[in-house]
């Protein structure tokens, strides 16, 4: 029962969360969604600050395990363009998004969520870094700008994407930029070519 009880709040802080924003999730309005006395808030997570946390690392683990396979096979910039698209649409319909952009923004006012959440955004920069360095990693646009400045750039839009969801409600202008880097993402074949080794002096392909 305490596991069940457990995941039931998890499950309704996520929902509350999604539908409520941070300044609505208290402990009586996610209790009531989970069906069970809002003491229980304290008592299995310390406080509502801690279930709602919890709630973000459960949607992270479930969308990192989903992203991790879209972008496995990817091997140019072309692929990656697509599957950035694909992310950004499952996290705004899954509600990652919100939950994640609603944390960050409650911690610009409550300084003790700083810590916990910037740990939690740790794991995604990682992961968009090492996709971004399969795919250009040893190629010129790696060298204008590197596969870390880039995913913090990726981070910096993706949290920008849900405040900007405020004036643009049916995602026509999100969704032109990313018609605009599907479109430019062929022509930039040229920069993501891996640069040839070189061995004695002498330029080869790369393996």
């Amino acid at each position: 029962m305490t596991t069940e009880t457990k995941d039931r709040l998890v499950e309704a802080a996520t929902a509350v969360l999604r539908t409520h924003g941070y300044a609505g999730a208290s402990a009586r309005t996610i209790a009531k969604a989970a069906g069970v006395n809002s003491a229980l808030v304290f008592y299995h997570f310390g406080g509502v600050d801690q279930l709602l946390l919890a709630a973000l690392d459960r949607s992270s683990a479930e969308r990192m395990a989903l992203h991790s396979a879209t972008v496995a096979p990817i091997r140019t910039i072309e692929e990656l363009a697509d599957a950035a698209t694909r992310i950004y649409r499952d996290d705004v319909d899954g509600g990652h998004v919100t939950v994640f952009c609603e944390l960050v923004a409650a911690a610009v006012a409550r300084p003790e969520l700083r810590g916990p959440v910037s740990d939690r955004a740790q794991p995604w920069l990682a992961f968009v870094e090492e996709t971004l360095e399969r795919v250009i990693g040893g190629t010129p646009l790696a060298r204008l700008t590197s596969p870390r400045e880039l995913a913090n750039a990726a981070i910096a839009f993706y949290l920008g994407v849900n405040l900007f969801s405020v004036l643009d409600a049916d995602r026509s202008r999100t969704e032109s930029v990313f018609r605009m880097v599907r479109r430019l993402a062929p022509r930039a074949k040229l920069l993501t070519l891996r640069l040839p080794k070189r061995r004695n002096g002498v330029r080869r392909a790369a393996d």
